[in-house]
């Protein structure tokens, strides 16, 4: 909801895709810039502890933004401003959070804990928005921040009742000696490049619908401002619910097929399906899309961070997870920056309608080829598979990437 409120706010107050890349800047960048100190941080710190601090602090600014918004004091400067400083807190918050999950279940049900964690966030999206965009259509954002802030006390309460989570034991190396070695780990093993490439691609060039997407509704769609709200609410919705039932769908993915066929898989197919969205100019065709679109978001971010998780082990987890938050976050402002001012020069050229379905369309058409090249171009690392291993193909056909034929049991 809050998400949707300050993106809906700078939508009506500026018009301005360039804005909107700013909000996702201000957001993001400190995850950029810090989220590496967060990681060395996680692991030195008790995790724990670490949560309450930074939830507190999130707590904070959650209801500065109600306070401001009550006041009518909620410029873009002041928006900008604050979700700097959040940003600021989630590049700790965030390595905290990753590192929690595998200690909470045993490894082998990991990836199935992951998954049951994008449902639920999912969720979360899907309700979230459609209240956002109701409620923001009838009385305006305060309430969408007051119903934030007051949300927190429920966070604060479950992390209270966590078991404790005290940092690995210190082996006394200095802290940029473990952000080197987490480095190593990422950029010179075949498999978790492979995935940090997919992590970065999926975030560059798949955020920008998101971002742009309160314009997109005004501009393509020509909803005014009221309607805009709650077409952009439903939007988000959709995706949510397309999320949820992508997570649904992963039980009835055979077990034996591997993560390097279905990560560049669900890359090309978000590609594919957000390029489709982009070129509708119906609210009822974009929402049916849009659920497609979800199904492949939560595949392409899901599968990824999980198979991150899989290979780190957990004395390096916060700041390998921690580099992964850096890239992945700059990647999405980096992308969307670009998109939004790139859209901003097409109107100068071309309709503002055909400026914003290009700026959604061009990056997806990108990840979709990335995808098909990765598909082809396999990593069986990111499975765990070596030089001779059954299984072990680099490079097959796209159809072999596609039903992943050499890892099927033989009966």
């Amino acid at each position: 909801m809050e998400v949707v409120a300050l993106q809906l706010v700078i939508a009506h107050q500026t018009g301005s895709l360039e804005a909107l890349a700013y909000l996702a800047v201000a957001s993001q960048a400190p995850i950029l810039l810090l989220g590496i100190f967060g990681g060395v941080v996680a692991d030195r710190v008790n995790r724990k502890k670490l949560m309450m601090a930074t939830q507190g602090l999130l707590m904070v600014i959650a209801v500065s933004l109600a306070a401001l918004s009550a006041i009518d004091r909620l410029s873009v400067n002041l928006i900008l401003a604050l979700s700097a400083a959040h940003g600021i807190i989630l590049a700790f918050n965030m390595p905290a959070w990753q590192v929690l999950t595998p200690r909470l279940v045993p490894r082998e049900e990991l990836t199935k804990a992951i998954t049951l964690n994008g449902v639920q966030f999912n969720l979360a999206r899907v309700l979230g928005p459609a209240t956002a965009g109701v409620l923001m259509g009838l009385y305006g954002p305060t309430p969408l921040f007051m119903i934030n802030a007051a949300t927190f006390v429920g966070v604060l309460v479950a992390l209270a009742g966590t078991p404790d989570s005290p940092a690995p034991p210190r082996n006394g190396v200095p802290w940029w000696e473990q952000i080197r070695e987490a480095m190593g780990f990422l950029f010179l093993r075949r498999g978790p490049l492979a995935v940090f490439i997919a992590m970065v691609l999926m975030a560059a060039l798949a955020a920008p619908l998101i971002r742009m997407l309160p314009l997109f509704v005004i501009d393509v769609y020509g909803l005014q401002p009221g309607d805009a709200d709650k077409g952009t609410g439903w939007l988000l919705a959709a995706l949510g619910v397309g999320a949820v039932a992508g997570g649904l769908i992963l039980r009835y993915v055979p077990p034996w097929y591997p993560k390097h066929h279905f990560i560049p898989l669900s890359l090309m197919g978000a590609g594919l399906v957000i390029s489709l969205f982009s070129i509708i100019t119906s609210l009822w065709g974009g929402l049916l899309v849009m659920v497609m679109v979800g199904i492949f978001w939560l595949w392409g971010f899901n599968q990824a961070w999980a198979a991150m998780q899989d290979l780190v082990p957990d004395a390096m987890r916060g700041r390998v997870m921690a580099l992964s938050n850096v890239a992945s976050f700059g990647a999405m402002a980096l992308g969307t920056l670009a998109s939004g001012y790139a859209g901003e020069q097409l109107k100068a050229l071309l309709d503002a309608a055909a400026a914003t379905q290009l700026a959604v369309g061009t990056p997806s058409a990108l990840l979709m080829l990335a995808g098909l090249v990765m598909l082809i171009w396999r990593t069986p690392e990111i499975d765990g598979l070596r030089p001779g291993d059954p299984g072990y193909a680099p490079r097959r056909s796209l159809m072999a990437g596609i039903t992943a034929s050499g890892h099927r049991p033989r009966r």
